[in-house]
């Protein structure tokens, strides 16, 4: 190899190892994927108790209980935003296999600490979000008999969401790049396979650029993607309100389609 030029080196790479990088960059999709998934649920859940208020007539026991939950949120928000997910990666899979009887396997343990990484400032997240919506329309709900969690789940996080659907992204972007620091734990995920064909052929500089471009073309799909998923979700510009009432057309407003107006398309 000590010939060869640079082209010629990542011919060679990704002539005999190309099939691996692919794999690699698939499982750190795969983490990606399922990471940002369940550490946004983690961060719904949170999010939806950080907002949970304590009114003077609750009880005693609801006060203490709260405060307790709300308390031990924070403490995890706090400890997983503070720390490295690199030392997060180690402490639990080393830890793990040091203190208990258990054995997780590296791609498990790469699964669990980017969700519960991303459920950390996914939490964050998710309070401003819901804070965000109308306190107007928070007060309606309740006027109608919803309870505080009917409120959350029908009226508050399908707004909140829309509002921090960019966020969601960009912890999605984060997350396909962050996966690299599980090589420390063997997770099998690109930049693991990367370093192991550059430490066989002490190609550094070619093997990690191979690994850059695989990640930078990640990315900018990705990003091309989260920007569709929001405009879909933002819907059009202007649009006309559709009634039943033929005295209400004048004013701009269309007719609504009829169940047979419906069939007919």
């Amino acid at each position: 190899m000590g010939e060869k030029n640079f082209l010629e080196k990542v011919q060679f790479l990704i002539q005999n190892y190309g099939p691996g990088y692919l794999d690699g960059a698939k499982l750190t999709l795969l983490l990606a994927l399922v990471g940002t998934f369940f550490g946004c649920l983690i961060g719904f859940i949170c999010g939806i108790i950080q907002t949970i208020p304590v009114e003077k007539n609750d009880s005693p026991a609801k006060k203490v209980f709260v405060r307790l939950v709300k308390g031990f949120i924070g403490v995890y928000v706090e400890f997983f935003r503070g720390t490295p997910m690199m030392v997060q990666a180690g402490f639990i899979y080393y830890g793990i296999i040091q203190y208990t009887p258990y054995r997780i396997s590296p791609l498990l343990a790469g699964f669990f600490v980017i969700s519960i990484n991303t459920g950390a400032y996914m939490a964050e997240t998710m309070r401003g979000g819901i804070f965000s919506v109308d306190k107007g329309q928070t007060e309606a709900a309740k006027a109608i008999g919803m309870n505080h969690f009917q409120t959350m789940l029908f009226v508050v996080l399908p707004q909140a969401i829309r509002n921090i659907m960019p966020q969601i992204g960009n912890n999605f972007i984060i997350n396909i790049k962050d996966s690299s620091v599980l090589s420390v734990i063997s997770t099998t995920e690109l930049m693991f396979f990367a370093r192991s064909v550059s430490g066989v052929y002490y190609t550094y500089f070619e093997s990690m650029g191979i690994a850059c471009a695989v990640y930078l073309t990640m990315t900018l799909i990705s990003s091309r993607l989260l920007r569709l998923v929001e405009k879909r979700i933002d819907g059009a510009d202007n649009y006309d309100l559709s009634t039943t009432d033929t005295l209400a057309h004048t004013s701009g407003m269309t007719a609504a389609p009829t169940q047979h107006d419906r069939r007919g398309q």
